[in-house]
């Protein structure tokens, strides 16, 4: 079944692939494959194969709920390891997505709907420390049914997001070898100590380099 047909469907499906993927059964990686889908058809367009999509997830450190951010991998092919996926650090339930020609849609999952979600036994065992995969999987599947069942209206706001702008880092294959480690390195991390072109590693500043890069965009007013 397609993205196009599954999402207009009585009762939403996923593959069991996602799953798998994912690796346990939670309702957020529901949410976010269910995220995606509405993403793509709202801007007219199927999975992303190249590099002409992009997800602004406003989940940040520490939330369970990020597993959402799986979901919507799996539903647009638009990945972290392609580039395609940023990280907010909003602590939101929500996800931007761009696409240069077609324009711009933000997904936010619902207050009403999250804290009904909330209420299931499910939680009460995340909440106890006990991992997702050791809950009791009719309680698993049961909060999932929760998500699988609902409808778009009761679970996101949609928005369209006018004047869009962004512009990835440019991609390059240029590389050299560390001066000291003689690891390969792409040009953008190198370093120099003392005349030399070094690795982060290699560069007794390590600790400099933790910052948190977040995208370059700017929303600009209708």
């Amino acid at each position: 079944m397609s993205n196009k047909e599954n999402s207009h469907s009585g009762r939403f499906t996923v593959p069991d692939w996602l799953f798998e993927f994912h690796g346990h059964k939670c309702p957020y990686s529901v949410m976010g494959y269910r995220m995606g889908v509405i993403a793509l058809r709202e801007l007219g367009r199927e999975k992303c194969f190249d590099h002409d999509l992009f997800v602004f997830s406003e989940m940040g450190v520490g939330h369970p709920q990020g597993c959402m951010q799986d979901g919507i991998q799996a539903s647009t092919s638009a990945t972290f390891g392609k580039g395609q996926m940023y990280k907010l650090f909003y602590g939101k339930v929500g996800a931007t997505f761009f696409d240069p020609s077609k324009g711009t849609v933000r997904l936010l999952f619902k207050n009403e709907f999250m804290d009904k979600l909330g209420t299931h036994e499910f939680f009460k065992f995340r909440k106890q420390g006990i991992e997702p995969s050791q809950v009791p999987a009719n309680v698993a599947q049961g909060v999932i049914d929760m998500v699988l069942n609902a409808t778009e209206e009761e679970l996101f706001k949609v928005e369209r997001v006018p004047n869009f702008e962004f512009k990835p880092v440019p991609g390059s294959f240029n590389k050299a070898k560390c001066d000291e480690c003689g690891e390969y390195v792409f040009e953008r991390y190198l370093r120099l100590k003392d005349g030399k072109k070094v690795c982060v590693s290699c560069s007794g500043r390590e600790g400099e380099e933790t910052t948190i890069h977040l995208p370059d965009f700017h929303v600009g007013r209708s």
